[in-house]
């Protein structure tokens, strides 16, 4: 029986974890982004994006002068 109960906790950690890391921090504007981490996602709701999106500001790599960003605009999940 102890087994079960350390397999359910640790499946539920998991999902904590996997909860948190799957939610993106929305900002107005993208100078309100100031530690920006390698694949961390931060949506950014400037009007720049067509109707619908939003845009997406993404960690993706460390170079000698801090984390290059990249942007994209993705589908907006929620109805503003």
């Amino acid at each position: 029986m102890p087994r079960i109960g350390l397999v359910a906790l640790i499946g539920a950690v998991a999902v904590v974890v996997l909860a948190n890391s799957a939610s993106a921090q929305t900002v107005m504007r993208e100078a309100d982004i100031v530690d920006l981490r390698v694949g961390q996602r931060v949506m950014v709701d400037d009007g720049s994006c067509p109707a619908g999106q939003i845009k997406q500001v993404v960690g993706a790599k460390l170079s000698q002068n801090g984390v290059v960003r990249t942007h994209s605009c993705v589908p907006r999940l929620a109805k503003k």
